[in-house]
Formats: C-alpha cells, structure tokens, sequence
C-alpha cells in the first residue's frame, strides 16, 4: 500500500516507533509494550502487543533504519506463518512517500486470498491514517 504525506520522513518514522501512538492514527484498538528491544523500550527485538476487537497481534520489530524504514513480523494473533511487514520510508518533492507492503504464508490452506484481501484493506487504513497523522 502506498499513501504521501507533506510531512519529512523523520517524523514519519518517529511515529512507526511509538507504538502507544498507533491507535490514534489507525484503526488499532490499544497497545502494549510486551518485551523490551536491545537498548531501548521499543528497539529492535521489542515485542508490542495490539488489540483491536477480539484479536491480539503480538509483533516484533525486526528493522529499524532511522527516517528510511520500520519492520515487524507476527509473532501471533493470526493464522498466518511467517508474516513479516516493513514500511518503507522515501523523501521526495518535501514530503514522504510511504510504502507498507508484507508477505505471509497461511495456516489454513485455501484461506491466502481472504487474508491478502482483508490485510491490503486493513493496511491500506493504516497507512492513509499515517500519513493523515504528519500531514
């Protein structure tokens, strides 16, 4: 998914990092900070719980590269393996471009199409209400 902001990409990226941000941006329901990362609360390693109706997505930040890119995988909370997601972060014309793309493996065979479906939409909210959030 692909939105723009007229905001730098620095302040793009600070909000990827503050997860207690997320749910005042995007359709998450509430954040928790489950495990700390190396060297800091949220750094990489750091384990951030959502909870947005009945599910429980535990993510773990896997990439942190100041201004330019933010990563996460799944730890659990989905019937989905191996789901890793990075927002990419690309200056340009005096704003950010902002590019929020996964991959993933389903559990349930026969159940890809439904969860690229629902996570393209969920993502793409996600990504305009960043965007919506630095304008």
């Amino acid at each position: 998914m692909r939105a723009r902001t007229a905001a730098p990409a620095d302040a793009v990226y600070a909000l990827l990092r503050d997860g207690a941000s997320w749910p005042r941006w995007s359709p998450l329901g509430s954040f928790e900070l489950v495990r700390a990362g190396a060297g800091e609360p949220e750094g990489l390693g750091a384990i951030r719980l959502f909870k947005t109706g009945g599910v429980r997505s535990y993510e773990k930040i896997v990439a942190l590269e100041p201004g330019r890119r933010f990563g996460y995988a799944l730890e659990r909370g989905l019937p989905l393996r191996d789901y890793v997601a990075y927002v990419d972060l690309s200056p340009r014309d005096g704003g950010t471009d902002i590019h929020w793309h996964s991959t993933f493996e389903p559990k349930i065979p026969g159940t890809g199409w439904f969860y690229r479906w629902f996570l393209g939409s969920f993502i793409r909210r996600v990504a305009a209400g960043l965007a919506r959030a630095t304008a």
